[in-house]
């Protein structure tokens, strides 16, 4: 068990080391690979308890959805048959999408229903 911050980062160091031998990686027997696989299950038990992944927030994904398909307010806008100024409410966290909105959102963006919900 993990028990710092300081033993996390001297673990994870040593997974670095160990991931640049193929033979850690691919021979079951080998110590490396059991090495590697008993810190690797630490380090998730470490991250899952004080550095967890928390689901993103619908102005991240817009964003990135925006950068993605080489979108600016003006084409987002057009795209989900609203105005720029919803738009920049939504990018500003000032506003939530109707639900005529969430479903284009869905549609059109393919993100996820619950990312749009804030579950």
């Amino acid at each position: 068990m993990i028990k710092s911050e300081h033993e996390y980062i001297a673990i994870s160091d040593r997974i670095e080391e160990l991931l640049q031998n193929s033979d850690n990686i691919e021979n079951r027997n080998s110590k490396g690979y059991i090495e590697l696989n008993l810190l690797g299950d630490m380090v998730a038990d470490y991250e899952s308890r004080y550095h967890p992944i928390t689901a993103p927030r619908l102005v991240e994904v817009l964003r990135l959805k925006m950068a993605e398909l080489n979108l600016n307010q003006k084409k987002l806008a057009e795209l989900l048959e609203t105005s720029t100024s919803r738009i920049s409410e939504y990018l500003n966290g000032k506003s939530e999408p109707t639900l005529k909105i969430a479903r284009k959102m869905r549609d059109r963006l393919d993100i996820d229903a619950d990312i749009i919900l804030g579950r």
